[in-house]
């Protein structure tokens, strides 16, 4: 039974199970629209956070002045920041679209063309499938079993002296 009303209150009624379009329609637009707060949420780039304590680090016994010490962390974090910024301004674009490109051509070959052709031959390699277990079955698995029993009895023994 389909309820009509306006476009964002459009349900299909299916028994006790109530669908909205409208959150199907948001949820798809949600998956491409870029996260501004939260960039890496699956902590893929954890390696990458790096302060300047990491890099740089001078032990109680040896000290710069504390000018020197500012200044050098000051100008570590400036050139970090800026240069990712110039950095990802002249490339974010041209590797995210070789990058999309690169992916769709794979996406379409392995849905068009890797997959039908691996199922055809599923299908058609029964006949092969079962051959080559029962060779399997007659050759290589006495020879596997005759040595696993040969060398399960070999034991190794570590001493100290």
């Amino acid at each position: 039974m389909m309820r009509e009303g306006t476009p964002e209150e459009t349900q299909i009624d299916l028994g006790d199970t109530d669908i909205s379009l409208e959150d199907d329609l948001i949820s798809t637009q949600s998956d491409t629209r870029p996260l501004l707060n939260e960039r890496d949420p699956r902590g893929v780039n954890e390696c990458l956070k790096v302060t300047f304590e990491d890099v740089i680090a001078e032990p109680q016994s040896v000290r710069s002045t504390d000018k020197v010490w500012i200044c050098s962390h000051t100008l570590f974090e400036v050139s970090k920041v800026w240069l990712y910024r110039i950095f990802t301004t002249l490339l974010a674009v041209p590797v995210s679209l070789i990058s999309g490109i690169l992916f769709a051509v794979l996406t379409c070959l392995h849905i068009w063309l890797i997959m039908p052709c691996v199922q055809f031959l599923l299908v058609n390699m029964q006949c092969l499938q079962t051959l080559w277990s029962s060779v399997l079955d007659i050759a290589v698995s006495p020879v596997c079993r005759s040595l696993g029993k040969c060398w399960g009895a070999v034991g190794v023994h570590l001493e100290r002296k």
